[in-house]
């Protein structure tokens, strides 16, 4: 039998890309992340979250506290709460990833942008 996924519980476009929430939990959030080519989310941090990745396709660099690590296919990031971060897609394709939140809080607000390509 094929199970298939229910439809997503927020899209959001994003200059970036966009991405999905597969799941909102108490205590964990899911969603898929797909960075456009050349592009790259804001550096930041939050400070009621961690976040584990999964690359899923695509090819870029992740950037963590200042130390910028080669990302493919197949490949884990994970990084607790203070940590500063950024996803940056270097291939031609779409970069797309699993991001699986854990913490006490979820929402937006919870971000510090450190560094912005938009503005934010």
């Amino acid at each position: 039998m094929i199970k298939t996924m229910s439809s997503p519980l927020e899209k959001s476009e994003r200059p970036w890309g966009r991405y999905e929430v597969l799941s909102d939990q108490p205590t964990y959030k899911v969603k898929t992340i797909w960075v456009s080519p050349g592009q790259r989310l804001s550096y930041q941090r939050h400070e009621k979250r961690a976040e584990h990745w999964f690359i899923v396709t695509g090819h870029g660099e992740v950037t963590l506290d200042g130390v910028v690590h080669q990302v493919h296919p197949g490949d884990e990031v994970t990084f607790g709460i203070g940590i500063a971060h950024r996803m940056h897609n270097t291939g031609t394709e779409e970069l797309i990833f699993v991001e699986v939140q854990t913490g006490s809080y979820f929402g937006e607000d919870d971000i510090t942008r450190i560094e912005d390509d938009f503005g934010r």
